[in-house]
């Protein structure tokens, strides 16, 4: 499965410790996520942080979407 926009999403070990950032910026896809399941419309966001973008939101949604459908398998090594 292939999300449109996911090349917005850049980690970095050197900004914000490697977290999901949107296009480097120091503005984790946590932030946003969080914002949204808060209520606060695309809209008011980008007038929060006006460097944004509303494909950076939607890129930050489509990644967190796809993570959690991720999960961990243990590998046991013989």
């Amino acid at each position: 499965m292939e999300f449109p926009g996911l090349d917005r999403i850049t980690m970095n070990p050197d900004i914000m410790g490697r977290k999901p950032c949107i296009r480097g910026m120091r503005i984790t896809v946590g932030t946003i996520t969080g914002l949204v399941a808060s209520g606060i419309s695309f809209q008011e966001i980008i007038n929060l942080y006006p460097y944004l973008e509303e494909e950076d939101i939607k890129s930050a949604l489509s990644y967190a979407t796809w993570r959690s459908e991720e999960y961990d398998l243990v590998l046991q090594v013989s």
